[in-house]
């Protein structure tokens, strides 16, 4: 069994202990996917695809994750540190979905999906460069309730100044006197709340009603 094609996801963060996203293509016809590439304390290296690991309320039987202080379900306070120990004291948090079952696959997968992500770093310093990782469209932005235009979702929602500005007018001008005039100088509702206060704490009471 050999890899046959490798994917790598860079993440933005250059801080960021998580590198990358990856996918691993064997022998040309089975895939797996999201193998993240971790910063660790000797160099990088492969974490595989894995998922929470949970337990269940002995009040109402729903699945919690293992660090939950509260029942998801019906609110019921969790006993802390219930999660196994590893043979390092550590607590197990997560499973590997896919995982290989010796060192000498691990070491195969562990080496050529590293050199992968060193390529694919010295690829993303040239102009042009575009990231063949498939995500599903997850990173596309959500298209807003009453957006009807075709490439609503491919696109960061951020108006142009001109557009944002007619619309802080137009919620301004709906909001009651005296806070609009306020807010449409630039004064906070905060700041006006205090100048009545302030006002009415000069006058006697029962000032201005007829």
């Amino acid at each position: 069994m050999e890899i046959t094609e490798i994917r790598v996801k860079l993440m933005d963060d250059p801080q960021d202990r998580l590198q990358a996203f990856c996918s691993i293509t064997f022998d040309q016809c089975f895939v797996i996917r999201d193998l993240k590439i971790i910063q660790g304390t000797r160099g990088s290296f492969v974490a595989m695809p894995s998922r929470k690991l949970t337990d269940r309320c002995s009040r109402c039987s729903a699945k919690n994750h293992l660090r939950a202080r509260f029942c998801s379900e019906c609110g019921t306070k969790l006993r802390d540190e219930r999660a196994l120990k590893d043979d390092d004291g550590r607590a197990k948090l997560y499973a590997d979905i896919a995982h290989p079952i010796h060192s000498d696959c691990r070491d195969m997968i562990q080496r050529q999906v590293v050199a992968a992500f060193i390529e694919e770093l010295e690829k993303s310093k040239l102009p042009g460069y575009i990231c063949a990782y498939d995500d599903y469209g997850e990173d596309r932005y959500a298209p807003l309730m009453g957006d009807e235009s075709e490439d609503a979702g491919d696109q960061p929602c951020i108006l142009p100044v001109e557009d944002a500005m007619r619309r802080r007018d137009q919620q301004v001008a709906n909001i009651p006197q005296p806070h609009a005039a306020a807010l449409a100088n630039g004064v906070s509702c905060s700041a006006v709340a205090m100048s009545s206060r302030s006002r009415a704490d000069d006058e006697p009471f029962g000032a201005g009603l007829v």
